[in-house]
């Protein structure tokens, strides 16, 4: 009987490369750890300051670009000839706990406050504004065109040409099992690893935390972070294995229920009025300066450290993450318009990012100008939501919720991931051999523990830099991608 997982040429190609990849990686980490560490650093760096401004422009290109596309007559054609496969909610729901997650929860109120006691420059507007005018910058329009251009690419090549959902399908069948297509999925299956790596490794971490939170334990034991780990990614396996619909569907849904939860808890017990008047002015502020911020020009720049701390490395990651995040979505956007894909991908998704931060942001203001908590309390990205909670009356619920949706967003972020790369490995078929999930879920659990065993955070972090170096030649990879998109829409009217 032949192996399902080395069927043909370029799956095994695709698949040792990957693998070959990480035992390079682990290697290196455990025997020079220092010097991996320093070195991932220093290239992180020099990329994101020799080609920061390509991600700036990149970013304002693709959501003008799928503006374009959606207000155009391309806008109303199906992806498929069928009705949508899933409801709106369930729909919206997977996408969105695919594209953000357990980064909601990490960032909710650190990233705001930050901005709120280290302006990146002058502004017009209050504090308050202009710290929550940032942070829906950092996680607004341009993550989800990202996603959502990646993503209708390979929509677009999946359901109107009837090609592979595959990255390299967009080369035609001419190119199929060329060094050129086995090399664009090999980026993009590596990019998806190490951004599924990276995530669980930051979410763990902050599982840690809310374990310190409820123990009271300081130092709890490394292995703490393995068992956390197997369970995120046992039951992602799971999910994965019962599929979109039975499996990831189900739990997407049960997130935007808890996360919507804590959303209308944290604004209740705030100021509600002032928190919507605070949401609108914000908004108006981001749309107004939205291309000289994306292009950091005339009285919006701001100085090329904090670009390289924080605008040129959300990009990269935000690219880094396109591959997995555009594939699942084109997964389950079957029966969508091109412009209902739009809309769903870029638009509501960001609304939604804006009315969590200015919550949770314009409440931790409020904390820390009437003396409530000090500023200190909210400088981690792991421990800061749980202390935003604990200055509020039935802490013990909010935090508990909190905790619970840092776990079941992670495995809604594993499980995406796991089916994603089932499908690359399994010949671009949108439901893949069992098999592969089972390889795959593993594969990430033995990779994330053996990272944690080398080198515990600092080689997480050095996940996180690989993960930002990997964006470079993937962004360059999607812009071709973008422009061969283009030239190739209407053919059929030459």
């Amino acid at each position: 009987m032949s192996n399902p997982i080395l069927k043909n040429h370029a799956q095994k190609s695709s698949i040792y490369l990957t693998g070959a990849f990480c035992m390079l990686f682990i290697i290196a980490a455990f025997l020079i750890p220092d010097l991996v560490k320093t070195k991932m650093g220093e290239w992180t760096a020099s990329s994101m300051g020799v080609f920061g401004g390509f991600y700036l422009w990149f970013g304002l290109a693709a959501v003008i670009l799928l503006g374009l596309i959606a207000f155009s007559p391309l806008g109303s054609k199906r992806l498929g000839p069928e009705r949508a496969e899933y409801s709106w909610f369930s729909w919206i729901s997977m996408l969105y706990s695919t594209g953000m997650g357990a980064g909601l929860l990490l960032r909710a109120v650190q990233e705001p406050v930050f901005y709120y006691t280290h302006p990146p420059r002058g502004s017009v507007y209050s504090a308050s504004e202009f710290a929550l005018q940032y942070t829906f910058f950092h996680w607004g329009l341009t993550p989800w065109a990202f996603y959502g251009l990646f993503g209708l690419i390979i929509s677009y090549n999946l359901y109107v040409r009837q090609s592979s959902i595959l990255g390299s399908a967009i080369l035609g069948d001419r190119m199929k099992g060329n060094a050129l297509s086995i090399g664009m999925d090999s980026l993009i299956t590596i990019c998806t690893l190490l951004g599924v790596v990276a995530a669980v490794g930051l979410g763990s971490r902050q599982l840690l935390d809310a374990m310190v939170y409820w123990t009271g334990i300081e130092s709890p034991d490394s292995r703490n972070a393995i068992y956390l780990l197997l369970s995120v990614c046992i039951l992602a396996t799971l999910s994965a294995y019962l599929g979109v619909s039975k499996g990831i569907r189900i739990l997407s849904n049960l997130n935007i229920g808890m996360a919507t939860s804590l959303l209308i808890f944290a604004w209740i017990i705030g100021n509600e009025w002032s928190l919507a008047a605070s949401l609108f002015r914000t908004m108006g502020a981001y749309i107004w300066e939205f291309i000289p911020m994306s292009l950091n020009l005339g009285s919006q720049k701001v100085s090329e450290s904090f670009l390289t701390d924080w605008t040129y490395f959300y990009w990269a990651f935000w690219l880094a993450w396109a591959p997995f995040t555009g594939v699942f979505i084109a997964r389950i956007s079957k029966g969508r318009t091109i412009r209902q894909f739009i809309v769903g991908v870029l638009l509501v998704p960001a609304l939604g990012t804006f009315l969590w931060f200015t919550v949770f942001g314009s409440n931790a203001f409020l904390l820390i100008e009437t003396g409530q908590v000090v500023v200190g309390q909210f400088e981690s990205i792991y421990s800061g939501i749980f202390n935003f909670f604990g200055a509020f009356p039935f802490s013990k619920w909010s935090s508990a919720i909190a905790t619970l949706l840092v776990f079941t967003f992670l495995i809604t972020s594993v499980d995406s991931a796991i089916f994603v790369l089932s499908m690359f490995s399994d010949e671009g078929k949108t439901e893949p051999n069992k098999v592969f999930r089972l390889f795959w879920g593993v594969s990430i659990a033995l990779f994330t523990i053996g990272l944690i065993l080398v080198g515990k955070d600092q080689l997480l972090e050095s996940v996180s830099q690989m993960l930002i170096l990997a964006a470079l030649p993937f962004s360059l990879t999607f812009c071709g991608m973008v422009i061969y998109f283009i030239y190739g829409l209407y053919p059929s009217k030459k």
